[in-house]
Order: C-alpha cells, then sequence, then structure tokens
C-alpha cells in the first residue's frame, strides 16, 4: 500500500511541475464577475497571499514560478490531507480503545 502512496505522490508532483504552466491566464470565478460587472477595480485583499496569482514571487520566469507553485501547492494539499487522515484515523482508534476498555467492544 505505501509503494502505491509514494508513485501517487510523484505522479502528483509531476503533474504539477509539468501541466501547471499550461493553466489558463483568463481570470477565474469571482475574478471574471468583477471584471463583467465593473467592480474589480473596488477589490480589497483580506490577506497576502504566499502564492499570489499562481506564481512563487521572485522567480523571474513565469512558467517555473507557475511550476514551483503547483508542486508547493500540491505538496501543502497532501500534508493537510494526511495530517486530518492522521487524525481522524488516531481519534477513531482511541474511541474503540475507550469502548472496548469499558466492555461495549467485540
Amino acid at each position: 500500500m505505501r509503494k502505491e502512496i509514494v508513485v501517487l505522490l510523484i505522479l502528483a508532483v509531476v503533474l504539477a511541475l509539468f501541466v501547471s504552466p499550461f493553466a489558463s491566464s483568463s481570470p477565474d470565478g469571482l475574478e471574471r464577475v468583477g471584471e463583467d460587472h465593473g467592480f474589480i477595480d473596488n477589490a480589497e485583499e483580506l490577506i497576502n497571499s504566499p502564492i499570489p496569482d499562481y506564481a512563487i514571487p521572485g522567480i523571474t520566469n513565469e512558467k517555473v514560478a507557475t511550476s514551483v507553485a503547483g508542486i508547493v501547492g500540491t505538496l501543502l494539499t497532501l500534508a493537510v490531507a494526511y495530517g486530518i487522515g492522521y487524525l481522524v484515523r488516531n481519534r477513531s482508534e482511541s474511541g474503540s480503545k475507550v469502548r472496548n476498555q469499558q466492555g461495549g467492544g467485540k
């Protein structure tokens, strides 16, 4: 099972590396609606994004900056998903141990 997870992790990073530069530069979602309806200039940034516009700041080559941002985003997403899975699994195991100790488990 671990071998499959490692292969899928490598595949996700490779896809992020090579597919990210081909992402559309057209505005999406609310940004597009804001442009269409003329309120985009009234927008205020609530928080500063560490990866603004899907590119790592300081990297002059746009395609490389986008690829690196894709890899960072992929790894962060996988880390958060793993963390949530770890917490849920531990919570589930803790609950079953308590039930077994109380005589309610099988």
